[in-house]
């Protein structure tokens, strides 16, 4: 999975950033999401470490390339607690937000540009990649493109277009 999210990060990397990028994260619990944050963090430039931020709900990473917010919504306990921590405020153009648990936030958070969903599979993990916007689109496809020429094992990929 820090492969992968390594790969996801160089593809965000490509991308100018006009308006923030957003991608919800969804998965059960164990299925890799911070794992994957942890791979795109990297790629982005970052080289401590990377927690859940499951209590604190979000984690700010300032990067060269951008300012990445890492939110775990698992322990939000209703999607308005999202209007009093000011979350329009971290939507701003050219910041990266990795969101996961987003369904948490439904009715408050705004549509992401990607959606990722892991499964865990005998075999490793099956990944289902949604694009919802011409810039989620634009990542997905250096994503697949990536993908393509990697030796990673363990996860099998489908993607989609919604946009």
């Amino acid at each position: 999975m820090v492969a992968f999210g390594e790969l996801l990060g160089e593809s965000l990397l490509a991308v100018s950033h006009r308006a923030a990028t957003i991608i919800y994260l969804q998965g059960e619990l164990g299925a890799g999401k911070t794992t994957l944050c942890r791979g795109i963090l990297q790629a982005c430039g970052h080289r401590g470490a990377v927690k859940s931020p499951t209590y604190t709900l979000v984690e700010p990473y300032v990067l060269p390339m951008s300012t990445v917010y890492h939110f775990d919504l698992y322990r939000l306990g209703d999607p308005e607690e999202l209007e009093y921590m000011g979350i329009r405020d971290y939507f701003e153009s050219g910041n990266v937000c990795l969101i996961e648990w987003p369904d948490k936030g439904r009715g408050i958070l705004p549509m992401p540009d990607l959606e990722l969903t892991i499964a865990v599979i005998p075999s490793g993990r099956s990944l289902s990649l949604t694009s919802h916007t011409h810039q989620g689109e634009t990542v997905l496809v250096g994503v697949l493109s990536n993908f393509a020429g990697s030796s990673i094992k363990g996860i099998t990929i489908s993607e989609e277009a919604q946009c």
